[in-house]
């Protein structure tokens, strides 16, 4: 029989202190310092409910751990950074706690986007002569490496879309009554039978095309001075600030997704009207439209409704009425095609 393993956590014969787990080591490197509380202890220390700690602690995207010291003194500092600015009377908890959210759910993608990033590059250090001989190792030093200028970069890239954000709302029109309603055109591109395509491409290949749909589509939204609002792998939500910009984004994805061999083909629908911006996202009947009229466009093809076609001068573009189709939840639906004269 072979002899028992050492437990993980615990120290081995002869030593003289417990071994930390590689995840651990890697929790320590990345969080730089170890859970000391639990949740009774972080509501004692930052003057918080019970309830409220969790309430935060929910909105970042974690399980409540309960009775676990599973916090560390940073946790603690940042909920009473949070609180501080709630007791100040800038924001109400509520309010704390949607922004925590859109944090969360912001940083959740970004965590995951890096470590999907970078471990392709731990793979390449541990095979080359950088290797430490484990990939913990070559994790470890990947970290204290990239981390710092990392953070640094998060916070300058914050500022930029912060001030980028604050322009849109005014150059987009923000309804005096109500700063979340703005007027945009909104785009929806969608790949052409990814579904039965995905099932004929190993996870790598997979990966790679919707990598090259995404970022290809990002790159010609930002030509047009456009957003993405979300990318659901297959298919691609964008606003601009006008339908004329819209057109470009459409044309563009086109030439960039559609003319290429090895990619997909892809299907365009382009709407304009108010809609509601809330939690990072845009609703409302454009949003919907446009993504209904993806489904009745051919390959390779923009179709517009009628609101976008009236935002275009009459002088450089000519619009034709295609026949009615019923479209989901709209009824009889009258596309429309668009060119330059």
């Amino acid at each position: 029989m072979a002899p028992e393993r050492p437990r993980k956590g615990k120290a081995r014969k002869g030593s003289s202190a417990p071994t930390a787990r590689p995840g651990e080591q890697l929790d320590q490197a990345i969080l730089r310092s170890k859970p000391r509380f639990n949740a009774l202890e972080v509501a004692a220390e930052t003057g918080v409910t019970i309830d409220e700690t969790r309430r935060l602690w929910r909105a970042l995207g974690f399980p409540e751990f309960v009775g676990e010291k599973a916090y560390t003194a940073a946790d603690v500092e940042a909920v009473s950074t949070l609180m501080g600015f709630v007791d100040a009377g800038a924001v109400d908890f509520d309010m704390a706690v949607n922004l925590t959210r859109g944090v969360g759910q912001t940083m959740a993608r970004l965590a995951d986007w890096e470590v999907s990033t970078l471990v392709s590059r731990v793979e390449e250090m541990e095979a080359s002569d950088e290797a430490t001989g484990s990939r913990i190792g070559s994790a470890l030093r990947l970290i204290n490496e990239v981390n710092p200028p990392f953070e640094a970069l998060l916070i300058y890239a914050w500022r930029r879309h912060l001030a980028a954000a604050v322009g849109r709302i005014e150059a987009m029109g923000a309804k005096d009554e109500d700063l979340h309603t703005i007027d945009v055109t909104v785009g929806f591109a969608d790949l052409v039978s990814f579904t039965a395509l995905s099932n004929t491409l190993d996870r790598e290949e997979i990966g790679d095309l919707v990598e090259v749909f995404e970022s290809r589509c990002q790159d010609v939204v930002a030509r047009y001075a456009g957003r993405i609002i979300k990318s659901l792998g297959d298919s691609v939500l964008f606003v601009t600030g006008g339908a004329e910009d819209g057109i470009a984004v459409a044309e563009g994805i086109i030439n960039v997704i559609g003319r290429d061999s090895k990619m997909p083909d892809v299907r365009l629908g382009l709407a304009s009207g108010p809609v509601i911006q809330r939690l990072g996202d845009i609703f409302g009947p454009p949003v919907n439209l446009a993504a209904r009229l993806t489904q009745v466009a051919r390959r390779n093809r923009l179709i517009v409704d009628q609101a976008t076609a009236d935002l275009l001068p009459s002088t450089e573009w000519e619009s034709r009425r295609l026949p009615a189709r019923p479209v989901r939840g709209f009824g009889l639906v009258e596309p429309v095609a668009v060119r330059r004269r």
